[in-house]
């Protein structure tokens, strides 16, 4: 997908820049919101709350991510001269630090995503080939790192063809999901829906609100991806094209994934829906229509997350790329190999991949241990562009010519994002927010080459500040994790 955007950017014969319509931005957020997470969603909400507790859970999740999307709306028409992705409104808002651990967080928080999708791909193979187990076998990680070393080939050699990829796979996989939905609302149950009105937990606003707070990074996971349109804003025919693309595939996004969780409740009881294996959405669909209802899903989900893998690896090395070439990442990963392909930020990608690929023979359910990861990554990034969108409507940046209203209003949204990202930071809890720190931490190192070959002060003191309870989080990480205190 990233590479659609350094493909589809590039000058035309006639010298001009190629541009893409809003409809063609907006499938572009929704390719990269809808991957393997919305298969996942009737057993994670089942485990998690009833009917009303997954009600209140798509309000606030829809709720929160609209205000960011509102805020990358913004963003993108205020500063149009900042076209480099998620980092660069962290950069230009808090400095050079900030903006490095916007794309270090981002990029790590995509790698694990990518961890995410392999597993659930051979989870998916699964059921045709037994030996993979649910994705974490000795055997599914083989094969899974064979995916990640063919592709980076074909990748390395110029397969560069990634918007037509997203459109088949956009298609491929929004399709068994469209069928799922019809197929449950045909066969829904009424009386069944009722009796997961509450769901297992006492009827209490205390227990309603862990419900809800349960079902956050389950929600967040499957809505990253929502500044899909804001990565590729380089191709948008006007920069207001960024902002509709956005809303757009991201109220067509919701309404999918909330559907899909509520008609389950329909279908099955909430103690069934918890209990099944993933991908859940298909032995929701068995239930109705038999085996072939299994295996569809199965197919969908395989389909689909290798698309996004694909996509999401060739974003990534755009996430590493861009940032190499201003001043937050080593210029070794801005390097280019003979087919224009970002080599280095590829490798280095790659690499990651393989590594986080060996913790899935180490945890106990690596599907939900990368969803929850991934997901807690991502939350600094998103939370700093955020804070950025405050900080303008703050200082008055940009609203010279702008009404007191319209600012109020921007200021009421920016506010709104920073509140949702600070709950869904409570809502990771300090297990997955002390291993962020193990990943955060370590990249400082790569801060520091970067600022080293530009002989370049390495931090200002409130940016050593940070740097410093950064790494005194992940050392007490590594102690609590050594100590057993700490679980993978």
């Amino acid at each position: 997908m990233a590479d659609a955007t350094r493909e589809t950017a590039a000058p035309a014969a006639d010298g001009r820049v190629q541009t893409v319509s809003v409809l063609t931005l907006a499938a572009m957020v929704v390719g990269s919101m809808v991957g393997g997470g919305v298969f996942t969603l009737p057993a994670n909400f089942g485990a998690a709350t009833g009917v009303l507790g997954a009600v209140i859970a798509w309000i606030l999740a829809g709720l929160g991510m609209l205000m960011l999307a509102f805020v990358f709306q913004s963003l993108a028409v205020r500063r149009p001269d900042l076209d480099n992705g998620i980092y660069i409104y962290a950069q230009a808002g808090f400095g050079n630090y900030a903006g490095f651990n916007a794309a270090w967080g981002y990029w790590a928080s995509n790698v694990v995503g990518n961890v995410f999708f392999l597993t659930f791909a051979m989870a998916g193979l699964g059921a045709f080939l037994p030996g993979l187990g649910q994705g974490n076998t000795v055997l599914a990680v083989l094969l899974a790192s064979a995916v990640v070393w063919v592709l980076h080939v074909l990748i390395a050699r110029g397969v560069r063809q990634a918007a037509v990829v997203n459109r088949i796979v956009t298609l491929a996989k929004v399709v068994p999901i469209l069928i799922f939905v019809v197929i449950a609302v045909v066969s829904f149950q009424a009386d069944q829906f009722d009796d997961n009105l509450w769901g297992g937990r006492p009827h209490t606003a205390g227990s309603l609100f862990d419900e809800v707070t349960d079902t956050m990074l389950v929600t967040t996971f499957v809505f990253l991806g929502v500044e899909g349109a804001s990565i590729y804003s380089r191709m948008a025919r006007r920069r207001a094209d960024v902002g509709r693309a956005t809303v757009l595939g991201f109220v067509s996004t919701l309404a999918l994934f909330s559907s899909v969780t509520l008609v389950s409740y329909g279908v099955l009881p909430q103690r069934d829906l918890a209990a099944a294996k993933q991908p859940s959405m298909g032995a929701v669909l068995e239930s109705i229509v038999g085996d072939w209802g299994a295996t569809l899903i199965d197919l969908g989900v395989i389909v689909s997350v290798l698309g996004a893998y694909l996509a999401w690896t060739l974003l990534n090395a755009e996430v590493m790329f861009s940032p190499a070439r201003t001043e937050v990442m080593p210029r070794l990963l801005a390097r280019e190999n003979r087919h224009g392909a970002p080599i280095a930020a590829l490798v280095t990608t790659n690499i990651a991949v393989q590594l986080f690929l060996l913790l899935v023979l180490v945890v106990d359910d690596a599907l939900e241990f990368m969803l929850k990861l991934d997901t807690s990554l991502a939350l600094v990034p998103y939370l700093l562009v955020g804070a950025y969108a405050l900080k303008l409507t703050i200082t008055g940046q940009t609203y010279d010519a702008e009404s007191a209203a319209t600012r109020r209003r921007d200021r009421l949204v920016a506010l709104l994002a920073v509140a949702y990202s600070l709950l869904l930071l409570y809502a990771a809890g300090s297990r997955y927010l002390l291993l962020g720190c193990l990943v955060y931490a370590p990249g400082t190192l790569v801060y520091l080459r970067a600022r080293r070959e530009r002989g370049q002060r390495a931090f200002t003191r409130p940016e050593l500040g940070v740097c410093l309870v950064l790494w005194a989080l992940a050392i007490l990480a590594g102690v609590l994790l050594a100590v057993g205190v700490l679980e993978l």
